[in-house]
């Protein structure tokens, strides 16, 4: 491989630790990422790239070591790379590491891609400035670029330059090779979901949420592991929400910074200041934040008497990832406070203005002490199921009967109804990517079919001892000694409970983790 060439500079930065991310065997990831990965290494900084490490402890731990060690960490980010579970975990773990110790800096590289991003890429990387890559002409003034920010300075990308590149539309999609038997319109199964999608499968849960957002003064909770469709259930929420002329104020409690889930004080004034800034409202937090009360009055006032009757109308706050609160010492004030809004409809106050989306991953009931003062068994809980094996023949229809009968229940018996494995196996093979029974023949491999989701599973593992051992438990004795561990495997969607077994989820996982946990 030629190396490029970097312009000489008599000012050499000190030496650093990057991370570099990107999805192999794409083009023209791989290339760009190799040639930035070699310019920078020429560079003398210590530079990462995973390019032949073997799946498994080894590579988990290393992954999440050298992110861990990294100053700068420089994702790819293209119409392939997004799709990535892998690339969003890594971009997912450099947010949560410089959102707690300030490191590394993130600096994002598009290549040739214009889309706004997703949820919930946007909300880690819309605020960045970024680098834009069109062509092979453009790689050696991206290095540059990247060497300037390393040095001190910032990507060139900023808020006026962002808007005249990045275009409306949809991904260009890969469309089925000509071969294909007839024309399908296929959309890449992932991220959010257009609420009109032809690929969308409306489940009961849907009609519950729809009804439920159409009353006044409700309490929704939708509870699944992620990829189970929360994220687009959510948008249909919210899209329902604005028609009916309800104000939308959507918290991603995520994005809270580690100081602020470490602090009561700090974290109320946060949360009413994001709020005011959702609502596009003139922030007074600090006239209710002088009254010598306690957080909870503080807050509670703050929203009752000022944003409630400043709007003068019907609001719904949504807050995606409220498991973010469940570790801190003040969750059971929170949560109680949430549930005392819920409680203070009853009175026919300004309260009945005010409806309430909450969406976790987890299991609520084991972080609450009282459940009289939760606001997660209240109003409509909604958890979300996987594909029945009618839905996943409609979904074959949609994409073009590619499956037989006999393939679909095989599908069905390896992945169960998963709404994200059903949908990329319906799509890989749709778009002629790969054959059916190579889809099954290969679908455990590290860089199999559905190997992207599987390492993104034994990577999060990797990050916790105690759920690691924990699988290991279930996969060698069917049991979890650990209730409350059960119940962070059960929310990460890995298992299930049958009568008194405890069992990995989908018969993919189960063969998965057999080999890669050396049980």
């Amino acid at each position: 491989m030629s190396h490029t060439k970097v312009p000489e500079d008599n000012s050499v930065a000190p030496r650093v630790r990057i991370f570099i991310s990107y999805r192999r065997n794409v083009e023209p990831d791989e290339s760009v990422a190799r040639q930035v990965f070699q310019a920078l290494a020429d560079q003398q900084h210590d530079v990462f790239i995973d390019q032949t490490m073997l799946v498994g402890a080894r590579w988990a731990q290393r992954i999440e070591d050298e992110l861990s060690r990294a100053d700068f960490f420089i994702p790819f980010l293209s119409a392939e790379s997004i799709q990535s579970e892998m690339v969003l975990a890594e971009i997912e773990t450099a947010h949560r590491l410089a959102k707690d110790r300030e490191r590394p800096t993130i600096l994002p590289v598009r290549l040739a891609y214009r889309e706004p991003f997703s949820y919930p890429l946007s909300a880690y990387l819309n605020p960045l400035n970024w680098a834009f890559w069109q062509s092979l002409h453009d790689t050696t003034r991206i290095i540059e670029e990247l060497l300037q920010a390393i040095s001190g300075g910032t990507l060139v990308i900023d808020e006026h330059s962002k808007a005249s590149l990045l275009e409306e539309g949809g991904i260009a999609l890969p469309a089925p090779l000509p071969s294909a038997r007839r024309p399908v319109t296929l959309e890449i199964p992932d991220g959010t979901m257009d609420p009109q999608s032809v690929f969308y499968v409306e489940r009961d849960t849907d009609q519950m949420a729809m009804a439920a957002i159409g009353r006044q003064g409700v309490t929704i909770t939708i509870k699944a592991p992620r990829q189970m469709g929360k994220s687009s259930l959510l948008m249909r929420l919210v899209d329902t929400a604005t028609k009916a002329n309800k104000r939308v104020a959507f918290l991603d409690f995520q994005l809270f910074a580690k100081s602020a889930l470490a602090e009561s004080d700090t974290f109320f004034r946060q949360f009413c200041a994001w709020l005011t800034d959702e609502l596009g409202m003139d922030d007074r937090v600090d006239d209710y934040w002088n009254m010598p009360i306690g957080n909870l009055q503080r807050c509670t006032r703050y929203v009752s008497r000022y944003l409630l009757k400043e709007l003068g109308g019907p609001m719904v706050l949504v807050m995606d990832e409220v498991e973010s609160v469940f570790d801190t010492n003040f969750r059971s004030d929170f949560f109680g406070m949430l549930r005392s809004w819920h409680n203070s409809r009853r009175t026919g106050s300004i309260w009945k203005q005010l409806d309430l989306a909450l969406v976790t991953s987890t299991e609520p009931y084991q972080f609450i002490d009282n459940l009289n003062q939760s606001p997660f068994n209240v109003g409509e809980v909604i958890e979300l199921t996987d594909f029945t094996r009618g839905q996943i023949a409609d979904l074959n229809r949609r994409h073009g009967s590619y499956l037989s009968l006999a393939q679909e229940e095989q599908l069905m018996t390896l992945v169960g109804g998963h709404p994200y494995l059903v949908r990329r196996a319906l799509y890989l093979v749709a778009s002629q990517r790969i054959s059916a029974n190579d889809l099954f023949a290969h679908a455990v491999d590290d860089h199999g079919p559905f190997g992207d989701h599987l390492r993104h599973h034994l990577f999060r593992l990797y990050q916790s001892d105690e759920l690691l051992q924990g699988m290991r438990h279930v996969i060698q004795n069917e049991r979890c000694q650990n209730e409350r561990i059960f119940f962070r495997l059960h929310g990460a969607g890995l298992v299930r409970r049958e009568n008194q077994r405890v069992m990995p989820r989908y018969q993919l996982y189960a063969d998965f983790f057999l080999e890669h946990l050396h049980v």
